[in-house]
């Protein structure tokens, strides 16, 4: 079985055109074409700093709270 040949080609290309028409094929296109680029980069670790979402910071109120233990925060006073 050798390399796939311009006749098998057009075959395809005519299945997808019947398939899902020619106003929906420009669509399909360009997200075939998004997500391959999105895979490659994740593949590559090609990502831009600009599209990840900011880690939280933690603050010392809340780290010093994340640090008591359960018993601790039972009998520590509560404020009204």
């Amino acid at each position: 079985m050798g390399p796939i040949g311009p006749l098998e080609l057009g075959i395809v290309l005519l299945i997808v055109l019947l398939i899902f028409g020619p106003k929906r094929l420009p669509g399909l296109g360009k997200q075939l074409g998004s997500g391959m680029r999105e895979f490659k980069d994740g593949i590559t670790g090609n990502k831009d700093d600009d599209e990840e979402e900011p880690r939280p910071q933690i603050t010392p109120a809340t780290a010093s709270t994340a640090q008591q233990s359960p018993a601790e925060t039972e009998d520590a006073p509560t404020r009204t």
